[in-house]
């Protein structure tokens, strides 16, 4: 799979300010989620299984389906939720099946998306969830997420959503329409979206691994009773870009774009991590025409737009330090490298942001601070490994999530 030019994100505390004021989301937080970023392939009629990583418990479950890049009306004819036990594999009594309007089936719009009915499902932190979706006819145009890095098991025919045992070998490795899992807890909902490229995607670390950086502090959170109940809803996209839509290798639309989708309109959200920019700086390296190269000052705007935007709702925003790249001869020069200091040196001075998280620091090479420390570099000097994505987790203050 071609990995995506990105960067990375996260925060060494600079400052803070006041509590948020919790979003009107009741007592609904994100589980899981994922941004959709491009038009998929066709799909015949059949059930697949999607498995994802709850980063909190809660008593009751419900789901997102998207149809942002279809050209027709998506019908999906049952699906299910449940305990996975392993593969594609449901743990018997314990799915359910899922309602959209009181309705077994839904017809979502294409561009639009779809929110379950609630059931009751206990469901602990970290555990992994099977969630089920039979297509009754072929669909042209899916939505995918397409670094998912995790396994999802297709083409069984029928109407297999409730089997235990999912009777098909067929495999993928992208997300297809589902987004969000949201659990309903005992307290206020609190969320962390996450707004990234490649690295928050977790690109650099391994399939099935659960091992991107937002997963490592997920568990983090785990190790905290006060913190345990936040939700991690990570909307990294592989080949994403701040202040431009996708223009190959470049994927999915802008951050700008899609900050409200993916990161304010989360329920619960109370503060949203931001590390954009490196492909913004890299597309000059790549792509011919001017309208796609910017300034480290137009990255610096598109970064204040997105704080501004987030204070103005009440919400906590915290900016990540681009991470190193030199020796990724596609991406990287001498210009790129001064651009990318500059963003990093506005990032750690503007008072823009209520905390710096300075992954650049903890990523370096000390002796050579234009290149990831090969302790941690997956082998393309861009992306980090898995105990790269473990230390860019530790450098979030759990100071800046208490209530």
């Amino acid at each position: 799979m071609f990995k995506r030019v990105s960067t990375a994100l996260l925060l060494s505390l600079t400052l803070t300010v006041a509590a948020a004021a919790p979003a009107p989301h009741d007592d609904w937080r994100t589980a899981w989620s994922t941004a959709p970023d491009s038009a998929g392939p066709a799909l015949p009629a059949q059930t697949l299984r999607q498995v994802v990583r709850a980063s909190t418990s809660g008593t009751r479950v419900r789901i997102r389906l998207s149809n942002l890049f279809g050209k027709a009306p998506l019908t999906v004819g049952a699906a299910r939720v449940g305990l996975s036990a392993g593969g594609s594999r449901v743990a018997p009594g314990a799915d359910r099946a899922l309602r959209f309007g009181g309705r077994p089936t839904v017809t979502i719009a294409a561009g639009a998306s779809a929110l379950s009915d609630p059931v009751d499902l206990a469901v602990g932190a970290r555990q992994l969830l099977a969630v089920s979706l039979y297509l009754p006819a072929r669909v042209e145009v899916s939505t995918i997420h397409g670094a998912a890095l995790q396994t999802a098991y297709l083409n069984a025919p029928g109407d297999a959503t409730g089997a235990a045992d999912f009777p098909s070998a067929a495999t993928d490795d992208r997300r297809y329409f589902l987004t969000d899992v949201e659990v309903f807890g005992t307290d206020a909902g609190r969320t962390l979206a996450i707004v990234g490229d490649s690295i928050a995607d977790g690109i650099g670390s391994g399939t099935d691994h659960d091992a991107r950086w937002p997963d490592a502090l997920a568990a983090r959170l785990q190790e905290d009773p006060a913190l345990a109940s936040i939700g991690i809803a990570n909307g990294g996209i592989a080949g994403n870009r701040l202040l431009n839509d996708a223009a190959a290798p470049f994927v999915g639309p802008s951050a700008l774009s899609r900050f409200e989708r993916d990161a304010l309109a989360k329920p619960g959200v109370r503060w949203i991590l931001v590390h954009e920019g490196v492909n913004d700086i890299t597309a000059a390296q790549i792509l011919a025409a001017p309208a796609q190269h910017v300034t480290a000052a137009q990255i610096e705007a598109g970064l204040r737009t997105l704080a501004e935007r987030a204070h103005a709702r009440g919400v906590r925003i915290f900016a990540g330090t681009l991470t190193p790249l030199a020796g990724t001869r596609r991406f990287y020069s001498d210009a790129v490298e001064r651009e990318r200091q500059a963003v990093n040196a506005w990032i750690r001075t503007a008072g823009v942001f209520d905390a710096v998280v300075d992954f650049d620091a903890a990523l370096r090479d000390p002796a050579a601070p234009a290149h990831l420390n090969p302790a941690y570099d997956s082998g393309d000097h861009l992306h980090p490994n898995e105990p790269g994505h473990r230390l860019m987790a530790q450098q979030v203050d759990l100071r800046l999530l208490n209530r």
